[in-house]
């Protein structure tokens, strides 16, 4: 229904900066909400930002990464890029990019539980 692309991973210095984008197809106007959870070997998926469909785009985002990372979406082009600012050796990890279609609650945003569709992941490395 949904197929998810993610692209900008990559290798960067702490401190650097990277941008992730997320490509839709399909039925992209049944989506609710685009979300980027990463998860790091050994340890749980996190949610890291998401924000809503529609015209008010609301914006959420994990307190680690509060100031740092900026989501935004490019509805012309069905994307949501994450732009990473002032990156963390703790940052590093695989980056999915994921949709949900129904509506979920403030706090279901960042949940990788509620969502349906999912990219492939991208690696993120953050090293000196």
């Amino acid at each position: 229904q949904v197929q998810l692309v993610e692209s900008g991973g990559g290798l960067v210095q702490p401190g650097g900066s990277l941008r992730l984008s997320c490509a839709a197809s399909g039925r992209t106007e049944d989506v609710f909400a685009t979300a980027w959870f990463r998860q790091a070997p050994g340890k749980e998926r996190e949610g890291v930002s998401g924000i809503l469909s529609g015209r008010n785009q609301q914006k959420y985002y994990t307190g680690s990464v509060r100031g740092r990372f900026t989501i935004s979406r490019d509805d012309a082009e069905n994307t949501v890029a994450l732009q990473m600012n002032s990156l963390r050796v703790e940052d590093t990890a695989i980056y999915y990019c994921a949709a949900v279609t129904r509506p979920t609650t403030i706090a279901g945003v960042l949940e990788p539980e509620k969502y349906d569709f999912w990219g492939q992941g991208v690696q993120v490395t953050v090293s000196s």
